[in-house]
């Protein structure tokens, strides 16, 4: 099931990296005017795609409307319609509405699947198995990068262009196949008061068919009292946006999300992802292949450290594994930085061309092992039942807006400032790590309904890791009667 949903992830990977890599051939350019028009036309070119990201946000309620597998398969028909407009764009303006229909809609679908695996997965094993969801960025990468490469060393014409942009549909068509397949979300079932339905898939994903295991009741108890507590979803609460902030609770809860959001694009890390072939250029290496084949291999590097990374959030915890990554990322780009400005000063030096390039690989594999599986898993962990699908709207709408400010003005910024691009960044980054040490609650081994007790204490973050943690269940013993149980 799982499978399945992680190929989501590949549609926005593929996009940055497909973008990347043939912005660096000249036959597309050419073709649509791009070396005439200068950098801002190259940035509105990617950037529309976080236009589109935005507009999708306002109808992340459809998650909560209809379903996690309605959206998710919306979403991804949706892409395959984008994928064809702009695999057959005559001219710029179609291309560009063509990449505003596949944000639009894979933000749909890339929503509503975290959403799904945070909401299926045991508590247990939650941060591995849905942590690994976003980790198929790397895979979209891998393919656009690679087919780029290819097409460029064995083929001529627009075609070394246009045969990775049809490709672009492969993931989300096999997606919006299989979806209706699989089950609905258990949490989204006990909102629509269908209770049975739930239990029977906890019964069977969670404890192996065993109907009486007391993971069943508990699970149950925790999830019946949480929607009850906020309001089983009805069409109204559907489109009500008052709880996502009624709360002191759920204002805080809001906050990280969009703080999460914010840093999770903001942190020098989309530079990489989308100007990498420009970053090599700067620093003399100016042969297209090689840039093509650079870019490929940073995708590569990136899933492997995104894949560990994915585990080890549920062994170090996510707090650890995100101040460390801050902290990382300023010092290796701290270090691209003076590199870069070395190059600039003393073309003849490879040397500081070499560890130029080395850290910025570094820099993405920091940014990755930390950050990349836990993108769309811990905004969703920290948002209580109600808020989830809702807040998961803000958190791409924070995203999109955050991302068209880096793609649109970095190749401006990279062509006038150059290396002081980088500067910037290694203090962000530090900001970065003050607001996750001082604010960020540790979400490791907790139900997301037992966070609900975290986000009540008059400091979540000093109760998130405190080595004493309290907790109230609803069970039944054994002559069937129900009662609360404090555990601690």
């Amino acid at each position: 099931m799982c499978i399945l949903i992680y190929l989501c992830s590949t549609m926005n990977g593929y996009d940055g990296s497909l973008m990347g890599s043939i912005n660096a051939i000249g036959s597309f350019q050419q073709y649509y005017g791009l070396s005439e028009n200068g950098a801002a036309s190259t940035g509105i070119v990617f950037a529309i795609f976080q236009v589109g990201q935005m507009a999708g946000a306002l109808f992340i309620w459809l998650a909560d409307w209809r379903g996690r597998r309605l959206s998710i398969f919306i979403g991804t028909l949706g892409v395959c319609v984008g994928t064809i407009v702009t695999s057959t764009a005559k001219d710029l303006s179609t291309f560009i509405g063509g990449r505003f229909l596949l944000s639009f809609f894979s933000t749909l679908a890339t929503t509503a699947a975290p959403l799904y695996l945070i909401e299926i997965a045991p508590p247990m094993y939650r941060g591995t198995v849905a942590g690994l969801y976003n980790t198929l960025y790397y895979m979209g990468s891998i393919l656009a990068t690679f087919t780029v490469y290819g097409a460029n060393l064995h083929l001529s014409g627009n075609i070394i262009w246009r045969l990775p942009l049809w490709l672009q549909m492969v993931c989300p068509g096999f997606v919006a196949l299989f979806v209706w397949f699989l089950p609905e979300s258990p949490r989204w079932l006990i909102g629509q008061e269908r209770f049975e339905e739930a239990r029977a898939i906890i019964v069977k994903y969670h404890a192996n068919g065993d109907d009486v295991h007391p993971i069943v009741e508990l699970e149950m108890s925790e999830m019946t009292d949480s929607m009850r507590d906020g309001g089983l979803m009805t069409w109204k609460s559907t489109f009500d946006i008052r709880n996502l902030f009624n709360s002191r609770s759920r204002r805080y809860r809001l906050a990280l999300c969009i703080a999460f959001s914010w840093f999770g694009q903001f942190s020098g890390n989309n530079i990489a992802s989308y100007y990498l072939p420009l970053l090599v250029e700067n620093v003399g290496i100016t042969n297209t292949n090689t840039q093509l084949l650079l870019n490929a291999i940073y995708a590569v590097a990136g899933w492997v450290f995104a894949g560990s990374g994915a585990r080890f959030h549920d062994v170090w915890g996510r707090r650890k594994m995100l101040m460390g990554s801050t902290f990382g990322m300023a010092v290796c780009l701290a270090i691209v930085a003076g590199t870069a400005a070395g190059y600039v000063h003393d073309p003849s030096n490879k040397a500081m061309s070499i560890a130029s390039i080395t850290f910025i690989y570094i820099f993405g594999c920091v940014f990755a092992f930390a950050f990349t599986s836990m993108q769309p898993i811990y905004p969703g962990e920290v948002l209580d039942n109600i808020q989830r699908a809702k807040g998961m709207g803000v958190f791409q709408l924070t995203g999109g807006a955050a991302g068209f400010l880096n793609t649109f003005v970095a190749p401006i910024a990279l062509k006038n400032i150059g290396y002081w691009f980088y500067v910037f960044f290694v203090f962000w980054d530090l900001f970065e790590f003050a607001v996750i040490y001082f604010f960020f609650v540790e979400t490791k081994e907790r139900t997301l309904e037992e966070l609900d007790e975290v986000f009540e204490a008059p400091n979540p973050r000093k109760a998130s890791v405190a080595k004493t943690r309290i907790r109230r269940a609803r069970i039944h013993d054994e002559d069937g009667n129900e009662k609360d149980v404090i555990m601690r």
